[in-house]
């Protein structure tokens, strides 16, 4: 290895390094400005809260053993409303794809979907499934679903032609085509379906917890702008923005693992 090569890549890495630290300065110094101008009276806690006051709120929520419980009830739902948007989506996926009929029928309808907004189906899911679990996973399997069908069907419909057309010519059947042409040229964008999915089951859970849970992280943030808590309420937001960010890093560390063992 060179030296110029080696000098490029510790440029790169100390470029890394000061993106990093200038991040977490940016992050320390909003802190301290806002427990600052809280201590001072610049702000009005009641309607700002403070770092020190969010800190406080979910020490009290972890010594009332509730703050994991919750944490956990939308975990679960969001991992089941992820696993079953990511397999139902491949599936109605495959199937548009095989079929043209199917998806030329079915297209103008997801395009609807898409672009209904799925808290409106709320009351109507509320009647059908009750004010349970089960309705906030129909609502983020709701929201989930429709973006993944409409990228992997997407997706499938621009695989090269001229590739399909070559396999055609060998007398490939339509599931070889699918298995050793389709798929494999779409991957990427399936492994990309996964921080979508993600990301889109989290919204919908959260979106369920705000209608009907009485557990969970949604639920924190509902009931403190009930009782005019927006200590709770931040706590609330600080804490799915951690959660978030945890389940974006373990879908993030899954495609890597995929792709290295593609």
């Amino acid at each position: 290895m060179s030296k110029e090569y080696k000098d490029y890549i510790n440029k790169i890495k100390l470029n890394k390094i000061l993106v990093v630290i200038t991040r977490i300065f940016i992050l320390i110094f909003c802190i301290i400005l806002w427990q600052y101008a809280a201590n001072k009276g610049l702000i009005n806690t009641f309607i700002t809260s403070s770092p020190k006051l969010v800190l406080n709120t979910i020490i009290k929520i972890y010594n009332q053993n509730n703050l994991f419980h919750h944490i956990e009830i939308t975990i679960y739902e969001t991992m089941i409303s992820f696993l079953l948007a990511t397999l139902l989506g491949m599936l109605i996926s495959i199937i548009l794809w095989w079929n043209k009929f199917i998806d030329k029928v079915i297209d103008p309808y997801l395009t609807i979907l898409n672009s209904l907004p799925k808290v409106a189906l709320g009351p109507i899911i509320i009647i059908w499934s009750g004010a349970n679990t089960k309705s906030i996973i129909i609502m983020a399997l709701l929201i989930s679903l429709i973006i993944t069908i409409i990228n992997i069907s997407n997706s499938f419909k621009s695989t090269d032609i001229n590739k399909i057309n070559l396999l055609k010519s060998f007398k490939a059947t339509k599931l070889q085509i699918l298995k050793y042409l389709i798929i494999p040229y779409n991957y990427n964008t399936i492994i990309n379906s996964l921080k979508i999915n993600i990301s889109m089951s989290l919204i919908g859970v959260i979106t369920g917890e705000f209608l009907v849970s009485k557990e969970g992280i949604g639920y924190l943030i509902v009931y403190g702008s009930q009782v005019f808590n927006l200590s709770l309420v931040i706590s609330g937001i600080l804490i799915l923005l951690i959660v978030s960010y945890l389940m974006y890093l373990i879908v993030s560390l899954i495609e890597k693992i995929l792709i290295k063992n593609n």
